[in-house]
């Protein structure tokens, strides 16, 4: 959206520009407007640059972000898989028996 503003305002500037070219005005000198056109024309490249530089910088965060969900979705995948196996080793109330324990391997077979 911003780019999008850049532009329409780039091309008023450029309309302003032709326009004291061939009209001038009799409020200001020529060199005073001139000067005054120049000095948009420099805010206008150094708003462009921010929004180029902005543009990069919110590209890098979002890929970091995107790298970030896949492994906090692997994380919690392995961590749910660590509980469930946690949750099965348990004993099952019995005594630890040698017959408790073979159980318990078969279970987990």
């Amino acid at each position: 959206e911003l780019e999008n503003q850049l532009t329409t305002k780039s091309k008023t500037l450029d309309e302003l520009k032709e326009s004291l070219a061939s009209n001038g005005s009799a409020e200001q000198t020529p060199e005073a407007q001139s000067l005054r056109i120049a000095e948009l024309c420099e805010m206008k490249d150094s708003i462009v640059n921010q929004v180029a530089q902005l543009k990069a910088s919110m590209q890098s965060i979002l890929e970091q972000w995107r790298v970030y969900d896949e492994i906090y979705a692997e994380v919690s995948l392995m961590t749910t898989r660590y509980l469930y196996c946690i949750d099965q080793c348990k004993p099952s109330g019995e005594e630890a028996s040698l017959e408790a324990l073979k159980k318990q391997v078969k279970t987990l077979q």
